[in-house]
């Protein structure tokens, strides 16, 4: 179905802009006198919502796609509207005014169409995957079945800003020793390529047999300065096999199992998925969705094979009729404190709270593992950094004082 842009006038002769969705220009004009909008101009809007995930390499694709931050602002307008009174059509026409970006522009005008045929919100968002994870359809449907709407996408809206708080966390902890190891590299590389070679000639000249260090120098020397190219090739090929074999199921299962394994980020992985399924669990919960169902939405986002089979064995034995406390424990792939926790929670029927906790306390744990990991990284890079020039050094002055005792 296409999507139109159309200026027009309403009933009371003023002039309006907006979009709307049709099979054809005629029933977009169609649509449009039915709602007592009578168009001027309608023009095709050629790029569409299921174009969004495309890879573009064009600047108005990054000026346009729906970032997460769009999604969030836009949930929480619409519990805004809502919870003020407003009904869900008016309410979207309202968000049509306010949002920004073309592309959710779109997506909007697309969902409120569907509302105003007569379809649900959520079967509406379910229409753009690319958009609305299963996560927020299965809430809105909860929050829909159950009269709380606006609470509902209250709700949606804390948790993406918890979830994109915690992520750029992350990011902004890493993002200065990721600087500065590529800032050094690069510093590096280009000393010895073509700063080492202008020097070494000297010394080549002299026909004096040469200390070990700067062999071995100038030897590095010339095969970065003439065969760069072969260690991109290299690193290029490495990189392509192992997507490839990544993208296999069994590769997929080795890289996650080493995630979760790998010495200290090992750790630190674990907890942000333990993290990520007990914030998830718990607003699904919290929201009326059905333990089973929301085990099967929390297996999908954890992103990681290995811990998607220990909850799919999880909810094969909670449907014989266990608890959630004991499956887990027996996949032995949760800390126990988290088990004790959400056995506390079931026994007292607070579970929900109980996860909320447990995603707080680790998304705490995280920040302080990360920054503390970071703190540690500094140092060992500038040490690494100091002894590659430390032995740049040594390698030129070592032949120079040779020359120098000899002249003596």
């Amino acid at each position: 179905m296409a999507v139109y842009e159309y200026v027009a006038f309403d009933e009371r002769g003023k002039e309006i802009k907006g979009i709307i969705d049709a099979d054809s220009p005629r029933l977009a004009r169609q649509k449009l006198r039915a709602n007592g909008i009578f168009p001027i101009s309608l023009k095709e809007e050629k790029k569409t919502e299921g174009e969004i995930g495309a890879r573009d390499i064009s600047l108005s694709w990054f000026s346009r796609r729906i970032k997460l931050s769009d999604v969030t602002v836009m949930t929480r307008q619409l519990s805004t509207l809502i919870g003020a009174g407003l009904p869900l059509v008016t309410s979207l026409n309202g968000l049509l005014e306010q949002t920004e970006n073309p592309s959710l522009k779109r997506v909007i005008a697309q969902i409120r169409e569907r509302v105003n045929e007569g379809n649900s919100l959520a079967s509406a968002l379910a229409e753009h995957p690319r958009v609305f994870s299963p996560l927020f359809v299965n809430m809105v449907e909860a929050g829909e079945a159950s009269g709380t709407l606006e609470l509902v996408l209250e709700r949606l809206a804390d948790f993406i800003e918890r979830q994109q708080s915690l992520r750029y966390k992350i990011y902004a902890t890493l993002a200065y020793p990721t600087i500065m190891l590529i800032i050094g590299t690069t510093i590096l590389f280009l000393l010895i390529t073509f700063v080492i070679p202008a020097v070494t000639k000297i010394f080549e000249k002299t026909q004096q047999a040469l200390p070990l260090p700067t062999v071995i120098l100038i030897a590095v020397s010339n095969f970065l300065k003439h065969y760069w190219w072969l260690l991109v090739l290299i690193f290029a090929a490495i990189v392509l096999v192992f997507r490839k074999f990544v993208s296999t199921p069994k590769g997929r299962e080795w890289f996650d199992r080493i995630k979760l394994n790998f010495p200290v980020v090992g750790k630190i992985n674990r907890k942000v998925a333990v993290a990520r399924f007990s914030r998830t669990l718990g607003v699904l919960l919290k929201n009326g969705t059905p333990l089973l169902t929301a085990l099967d939405i929390v297996r999908n986002i954890l992103n990681n094979v290995v811990l998607s089979k220990v909850l799919e064995q999880a909810k094969d034995e909670i449907v014989e009729g266990e608890g959630i406390a004991g499956p887990l424990a027996r996949t032995k792939a949760f800390p126990p404190i988290v088990i004790q926790m959400i056995g506390v929670g079931e026994k007292s029927g607070t579970l929900e709270d109980m996860l909320e906790k447990v995603a707080s306390s680790y998304e705490e744990e995280i920040e302080m593992k990360i920054t503390a990991m970071t703190a540690l990284l500094e140092p060992i890079m500038i040490l690494v950094m100091g002894a590659a020039v430390g032995f740049i050094v040594v390698s030129i002055l070592l032949p120079i004082l040779q020359m120098s005792t000899i002249v003596r």
